[in-house]
């Protein structure tokens, strides 16, 4: 009874370790290569699998999801002569385990070797401005290089990221001189173009201003000359108006003699004048025509009382 139960017993643990051995869970996102006797047999997807014990074995396991990995620093020297030192992350998947397995002795080694080669290549076709300002172009033509060889090696790569461009120091400092000068010269010419426009503002302003003030005069003159013209017409018109007048006075009757006595008042109020502003005594040449223009004045006056 004893030896059954140690039998038993022996059997018991057998079986616990063949099903240990025979079942296997795998899980979401990875994916297991199995081999029979050495050889490539099958790959275990996600979920419940069962492989034969002692014959079989689970010999790779790799993971599906997106890795990152991390390519060391390194000097390169761009078309220039300048030493630069880069260093970048590559994205990858597997997409192929069995070739993953067996396609290369250590693919994450082999991946970064070839980013570091292909990124070194890349630089030295460029000078050291382009490498700043083509990261874009650089990322895209290493995943590119990387992605035709990592096919064989079951490997998808999906992007390159440059993390850090760092020149040697001597360079930093000039670029920052330059990058300093070039501030200062667009400071200045925003300076000197401000002033150049203040000075066509001003100029535009000045035009304008004395566009207006001849404007304004020109329509000063312009209504000066047309009061002018008709304080003229109105004397005019005004003077016409007396003469008519007069004339009708001197058309009725007494209106000739009422002339000669206006006449002969202003006649004697102008020699009065004269003598009063003069000393010298001044005779009229003709005093026979003075003294009838009198008389006949002062018929004028006795006939009209």
């Amino acid at each position: 009874m004893e030896g059954f139960g140690i039998t038993t017993l022996i059997i018991l643990a057998v079986v616990v370790v063949f099903v240990f051995k025979a079942v296997n869970v795998v899980p979401q996102q990875h994916a297991w290569v199995v081999e029979r006797l050495g050889k490539y047999h099958k790959t275990l997807v996600p979920g419940l699998s069962i492989v034969a014990p002692f014959i079989d074995r689970i010999a790779y396991k790799h993971i599906l999801k997106e890795i990152p990995l991390d390519v060391p620093p390194q000097v390169c020297i761009t078309r220039d002569n300048t030493q630069l030192q880069v260093d970048g992350i590559l994205y990858f998947q597997i997409t192929d385990p069995m070739r993953a397995s067996y396609g290369s002795s250590n693919y994450l080694s082999a991946i970064t070797q070839l980013a570091q080669t292909t990124l070194r290549s890349v630089i030295g076709k460029m000078e050291l401005d382009k490498t700043f300002e083509e990261r874009d172009h650089i990322n895209v033509t290493i995943v590119n290089a990387i992605d035709e060889s990592a096919a064989n090696w079951g490997v998808k790569v999906l992007r390159y990221e440059i993390k850090d461009l760092t020149p040697p120091q001597e360079i930093l400092h000039a670029m920052q001189a330059q990058i300093t000068a070039e501030r200062e010269k667009r400071a200045l010419i925003a300076a000197s173009e401000g002033r150049k426009q203040e000075q066509i503002n001003i100029a535009t302003g000045e035009r304008e201003a004395a566009i207006a003030r001849s404007e304004g005069e020109k329509q000063a003159s312009i209504n000066r000359a047309e009061g002018q013209a008709k304080a003229i017409v109105a004397l005019a018109e005004a003077n016409a108006d007396a003469l008519r007048q007069i004339g009708a006075a001197i058309r009725e009757p007494g209106g000739q003699d009422a002339v000669n006595l206006k006449v002969a008042e202003q006649y004697v109020d102008a020699f009065s004048e004269l003598a009063r502003t003069n000393n010298s005594i001044i005779v009229p040449a003709n005093l026979g025509e003075m003294s009838g223009l009198i008389a006949s004045a002062m018929h004028i006056v006795k006939t009209q009382k």
